[in-house]
């Protein structure tokens, strides 16, 4: 593809109109979400086709879930053999491919012990109960537990994981929130110091502080390094559990294994789902063996943990593992950035900032200008080039941990075109 030709791609299928497949598909799916106009059918690496057989750069890869691209021969290798032998059963029986799954997570991280679920949200949830039990039968809290969230996080869409998120846009009409939540500023070791004091004045009752490493849906935004050292010692200090939301940053995204690596401190607690399975829907909550007091009957999920998706996700991290696939995202992100600092010095007064780790950046718009990342996100659509908004004045890139360099300044050089084209 160039950018100059985006070619059909005569090998697909063709498809109804897109008016007529969006008529059908609106008349029987409920409306929640914003849907841009195209409907894909195909993928291969880092490459989409709709169902008009226009091609695309793909840098939103499911919103980072998508870890290997598209039809990776070692997904399709791993899901093809283990549908034929076993898919599901349950969590009554020991599954050999959960246990190796655990295993090879526990080696290559901080954790000690692993819950398998099916998506972040839930993660985040057995985040919640874990440091609620914990609070109540180890720390033999008097007051009702509280967890710590960011403003401007994002961990989830459960009544419990909505509250834990700070942006009110989220909560909105759902009330009433589940109690126990307080927020604090991203980044802000005073809010952190003085939030602990006035809570915990009398009884104590500050059980966690749980905070993305760096906050995606929030606008991209990188942890400091000096706060999360800092946050830990004020943890460890005060016997406060230290709970990382990986879901988007986990898995290789951001050019380390996980996201606490950048920061030089390990949680007490991590979650991840997206990018585990590299697009099979699968949610981990990972804990040290201190804060493991589940007990049989305390959480639990039907299709967590199957052999399905722990073969699934066994094969991502191992093809990460043994295909260096870290040094390309730091290469390829260190690229990104350096290009996208390029383009908004171009356009000066449009946009403020280049931010981010490995292969997950974001470049916000200045608030004071008119235009929006959805409008800058349409244009490029257009263009051939997909990524996705993080807020209404920040593109978020996150294309799959193999994109080539060709790529990324094919991505770059696409979204300069659709920026000339609304910036006049």
């Amino acid at each position: 593809m160039s950018p100059e030709t985006l070619l059909e791609n005569p090998s697909l299928t063709k498809f109804p109109s897109i008016s007529s497949l969006t008529d059908s598909f609106d008349t029987y799916v409920m409306n929640t979400y914003s849907r841009f106009p195209i409907a894909i059918t195909k993928g291969q690496g880092c490459r989409l086709w709709d169902t008009e057989g226009k091609e695309y750069l793909d840098f939103v890869a499911g919103i980072a879930t998508c870890t290997l691209g598209h039809a990776h021969p070692a997904l399709i290798d791993i899901v093809s053999k283990q549908i034929q032998k076993l898919h599901h059963v349950s969590n009554l029986f020991y599954i050999p491919e959960q246990g190796d799954l655990a295993k090879w997570i526990v080696e290559h991280s901080c954790a000690d012990r692993v819950f398998f679920c099916n998506s972040g949200a839930e993660a985040n949830e057995a985040a919640i109960k874990l440091v609620r039990k914990y609070a109540h039968t180890v720390l033999d809290f008097l007051e009702q537990p509280v967890i710590l969230t960011a403003k401007a996080s994002f961990h989830g869409r459960t009544l419990a994981t909505v509250t834990a998120t700070g942006q009110p846009k989220y909560q909105k009409d759902f009330d009433p929130l589940v109690p126990g939540f307080a927020y604090i500023p991203y980044n802000d070791i005073e809010a952190v110091e003085n939030a602990i004091a006035d809570m915990d004045e009398g009884n104590r009752r500050v059980a966690a502080i749980m905070l993305e490493p760096l906050q995606g849906e929030g606008g991209v935004r990188p942890g400091d390094v000096e706060y999360f050292q800092r946050l830990r010692q004020i943890c460890d200090q005060n016997s406060i559990l230290l709970v990382f939301d990986e879901v988007q940053v986990g898995v290789g995204r951001t050019g380390k294994l996980w996201g606490y690596e950048n920061l030089g401190v390990e949680p007490d607690i991590f979650t991840s789902a997206k990018g585990l399975a590299g697009g099979i829907p699968i949610g981990a909550m990972m804990c040290k063996k201190f804060c493991d007091v589940f007990e049989p009957g305390n959480h639990a999920s039907t299709f967590g943990g199957n052999p399905f998706v722990c073969a699934s996700g066994l094969a991502v991290l191992q093809t990460i593992e043994k295909d260096h696939l870290l040094n390309n995202v730091l290469a390829r992100g260190e690229q990104l950035r350096t290009r996208l600092r390029a383009l908004a010095q171009k356009y000066p007064t449009l946009f403020k900032e280049v931010r981010g780790w490995g292969l997950i950046n974001g470049m916000e718009i200045y608030e004071e200008v008119s235009l929006t990342s959805p409008e800058i996100v349409k244009a490029a659509l257009s263009e051939g080039l997909l990524f996705a908004p993080a807020g209404p004045k920040v593109l978020r890139f996150v294309p799959p941990l193999i994109v080539s360099e060709s790529e990324i300044d094919l991505a770059v050089n696409l979204l300069e075109r659709a920026i000339e084209k609304v910036s006049h």
